[in-house]
C-alpha cells in the first residue's frame, strides 16, 4: 500500500519558536551516524538531562534512568553487545547513552509525587503494573532525551538493535533497571548518508471526531 508523504507545509505563524528552534529541534535535525570531532562537556549532558526531566510523564514517576558511557573501556563493554550494524557507530560516537527503565519507580513517590506517597504499597504489590507504567513512560522520557539532546547543539542516533539481557548483565547488575535503548550523542558532521526519508501527510495519519 503506498501512501501520500508529507511535504513541508508553511506552519512558522502557528508556532511560538523561531525558525531557527524549529529547524534545530525537528525541520532539520537528522538521526546521526557521522560526527564532528570533539568531546560532549559534562555540563552539556546535564543541560540535557536537565531538559529532559521535565517532560510530563504519568504520577510523575519518571523512570528513565541513563548510564553515560565515555571511557574508551566501557565503550568497548557496551560494543560486545550491540548488533553487528550498530557497533561501529556506537566506537565512533563522541557519547553513548544507555536508557532504562526501573521498575522501581514507586519507592521514589514521596519524592516526585508527594501526594501520592500514600500510593507506595499499592504498587509495591502490583509489579506488573508497575513495570507496565515504566516502560511507557521511559519510552516517552526518551523522545524528550533526544530532543533536549537535539536543543543542546547535540545530533542523536537511537538504535534498539542490541542485548538488552547481556547489556544488562553488564551495566545494570547492581540495580533492577533495565535497558531499552542505546543514544549514540554528539556535534553533527556535515555527512549525509542519505536524503530523509518521507513522512506522512496529516491527513494519513489524523483523524478528527
Amino acid at each position: 500500500m503506498s501512501l501520500d508523504v508529507a511535504t513541508e507545509p508553511d506552519i512558522h505563524h502557528e508556532l511560538i519558536v523561531d525558525k531557527e528552534a524549529a529547524a534545530a529541534l525537528f525541520l532539520e535535525a537528522r538521526t546521526a551516524n557521522n560526527w564532528a570531532d570533539g568531546e560532549i562537556a559534562e555540563e552539556t549532558l546535564q543541560a540535557v538531562y536537565a531538559l529532559t526531566r521535565m517532560g510530563p510523564t504519568a504520577m510523575n514517576i519518571q523512570p528513565l534512568r541513563i548510564t553515560w558511557v565515555r571511557s574508551p573501556e566501557a565503550r568497548g563493554r557496551l560494543a560486545v553487545h550491540m548488533n553487528d550494524g550498530n557497533r561501529a557507530k556506537t566506537l565512533a560516537a563522541p557519547m553513548v547513552a544507555v536508557l532504562s527503565y526501573t521498575p522501581e519507580w514507586h519507592e521514589l513517590l514521596p519524592t516526585t509525587a508527594p501526594h501520592m506517597s500514600s500510593m507506595v504499597p499499592t504498587f509495591e504489590s502490583n509489579p506488573d503494573a508497575r513495570k507496565l507504567m515504566a516502560v511507557n513512560n521511559a519510552h516517552l522520557q526518551a523522545g524528550y532525551f533526544i530532543m533536549a539532546a537535539r536543543a543542546a547543539g547535540l545530533a542523536a542516533g537511537p538504535m534498539t538493535g542490541f542485548d538488552a539481557a547481556g547489556l544488562d548483565c553488564e551495566f545494570n547488575a547492581d540495580s533492577d533497571s533495565k535497558s531499552f535503548m542505546v543514544v549514540n550523542l554528539g556535534r553533527p558532521s556535515d555527512v549525509i548518508d542519505r536524503p530523509r526519508l518521507p513522512r506522512l501527510e496529516y491527513d494519513a495519519a489524523t483523524v478528527t471526531l
